[in-house]
């Protein structure tokens, strides 16, 4: 328990408070329960949550290495060849060509396997920052650990785990896709952020940060008007399309929508996303038109049941 007396003070990040209202709300009849009463609950378990990832934040040693495995071919590490296992270290670079893969161990968090013509530098290894930078292929990352500890930099923009697994991939212009098979990913860029749930994927595009995030099941007409949308600037016709060929899940792709539409599209958004799924009592029409935060965090938190 001394250990526990140096813990730092640490502010709760948002995705925690999200994981944890999610489990709470999981685990209770959908019928509503007085509030005092969960927020006390959610308070405590916060509490625990953030003496747990103070405590492996203290346990991660500064500075050491990361272990890489050698999964097929020639993998190098800072232009040197393994053969079997080796060790990377922060401004070092791992490389694979066409016939190449590997696996890094981040750390105690997870690990990345490094996907054939890929080229990976480590940024940053300190126990409360894990960050990787790539230039160009493909990564999957298999992340457990509190939120926000991982990252990588693209040139489109940062990758942002908050406990996941994912496919990132991207060529030397920055142009690529980020895929997530598990939990939730945020993908940032000069405050655009796009927040990508299991089973969804996001296009992203340098000058441009993240697309806005689509269900991989979604129409095909949805995802091309929505790419002639984002990167292409279809306009009128794309907006129209988007908003006839969304279902009740692509409410995902909406809510994003509404704050990236000309303002007086805005009202063409919210009024398909409340024909599709009832709006919650405390989002008025009048607030997400403005684009209040805690209006649109509000219908997020709802909507997110249906994703």
């Amino acid at each position: 328990m001394q250990i526990v007396e140096h813990l730092p003070l640490v502010e709760a990040p948002e995705a925690i408070w999200r994981s944890i209202e999610a489990a709470l709300e999981a685990r209770r009849p959908r019928q509503a329960q007085p509030f005092i009463r969960w927020r006390w609950a959610a308070v405590a378990t916060a509490m625990l949550a953030l003496s747990g990832a103070a405590y492996w934040r203290l346990a991660q040693p500064p500075g050491a290495q990361w272990e890489v495995l050698r999964l097929a071919g020639s993998p190098s590490v800072a232009g040197k060849a393994i053969r079997g296992a080796g060790r990377i270290g922060a401004g070092e670079w791992i490389e694979t060509d066409a016939r190449s893969r590997a696996t890094v161990k981040v750390g105690e968090i997870g690990s990345v396997e490094i996907a054939p013509g890929t080229r990976v530098r480590v940024v940053t290894e300190r126990p409360s920052e894990h960050r990787l930078a790539l230039a160009r292929g493909e990564i999957r990352a298999t992340i457990s650990a509190p939120p926000k500890l991982f990252f990588v930099d693209t040139a489109a923009g940062t990758a942002v785990d908050l406990g996941c697994e994912y496919a990132l991939s991207a060529d030397e212009r920055g142009f690529g896709l980020l895929r997530v098979t598990k939990g939730w990913v945020s993908f940032q860029w000069k405050g655009v952020e796009s927040l990508v749930p299991a089973g969804a994927s996001c296009r992203t595009q340098p000058q441009a940060g993240p697309g806005i995030p689509y269900f991989d099941d979604a129409p095909e007409s949805l995802k091309q008007a929505l790419e002639s949308f984002g990167f292409e600037k279809g306009g009128y016709d794309a907006l129209g399309a988007i908003l006839s060929e969304s279902r009740v899940r692509d409410t995902l792709t909406l809510w994003h929508l509404l704050s990236r539409v000309e303002p007086a599209d805005r009202g063409r958004v919210f009024d398909r996303m409340a024909a599709l799924t009832p709006v919650p009592a405390g989002v008025s029409r009048e607030q997400a038109l403005k684009l209040d935060s805690g209006t649109l965090q509000r219908w997020r938190e709802e909507l997110a049941w249906t994703w």
